[in-house]
């Protein structure tokens, strides 16, 4: 058992998205509707699925192959608007055992240039309903090692709770020591908490270990008190909490 809420929705779970939904390409609009379903694929999070009538039919290329799963057999189509295409980007699924969702199209996310849940743009994949995302400051000591040399400590930090991953550490940039960290290129995006503006890995005992810590510059609003401030996995580092060692947690981030 972790010690931070697990992600429970079960697979093939479907819910009505009670947002306008879109979806652009190459400054055409492919999607627009207020129809949309929640499909959890897998428990994490779920995916779209869109009615066909809310789908522009000329941009869909039938590329004459289908994919079968547990929700039935979903015909495979490209996207084409003007000279760009998105191969094997659509799937549709005109009949399913699962109520609620023939007749609709899932879309890879990639497939397409920009989503929006309204007028907001979104990330990654749909924000699930289920899962909450909370940053509460604190007065709890935190501290940061790798094989016993400290990275950041903090008596201010803010923790971030989010369902289904273990609590994150959010550290004043002048309560880490930069002497220990190289900057490095990655960039990732949270459809809860924005996109990064830094990554850096750790070099300690003559070993540089990737990418241990991370910022997000400019974040949801949700989420703007971790704005410039610095966290660090707790699956890479080793991280004392008002002086007990935490166990290192084990998610796909390990």
């Amino acid at each position: 058992m972790t010690d931070y809420p697990a992600n429970i929705v079960p697979v093939n779970h479907v819910e009505p998205v009670p947002r306008r939904v879109r979806a652009i390409l190459a400054d055409e609009t492919v999607v627009d509707t207020t129809r949309a379903r929640y499909v959890w694929e897998k428990p994490t999070y779920p995916q779209y699925y869109i009615p066909v009538e809310d789908v522009r039919p000329e941009l869909l290329v039938a590329e004459q192959k289908a994919e079968q799963s547990s929700r039935g057999t979903a015909h495979v189509h490209g996207l084409q608007v003007g000279g760009t295409h998105r191969p094997s980007g659509a799937r549709l699924l005109r009949e399913s055992p699962i109520p609620g969702i023939a007749n609709t199209v899932r879309f890879e996310w990639a497939a397409l240039d920009a989503w929006y849940e309204e007028d907001e743009q979104v990330f990654v994949h749909p924000r699930s309903p289920y899962t909450r995302v909370d940053a509460l400051r604190s007065t709890r000591r935190v501290r940061i090692e790798r094989d016993g040399t400290v990275l950041a400590e903090s008596s201010a930090p803010v923790m971030v709770f989010e369902t289904g991953l273990p609590t994150r550490y959010y550290i004043n940039r002048t309560e880490v020591d930069f002497s220990h960290l190289i900057p490095s290129d990655t960039v990732t995006e949270c459809p809860y908490k924005g996109a990064t503006g830094g990554y850096w890995s750790a070099r300690v005992g003559g070993r540089i270990h990737r990418d241990v810590a991370w910022c997000y510059e400019f974040t949801t609003r949700q989420l703007l008190p971790i704005a410039g401030l610095i966290a660090f996995y707790n699956e890479r580092t080793d991280v004392f909490l008002d002086g007990r060692e935490l166990e290192r947690p084990k998610t796909h981030f390990a």
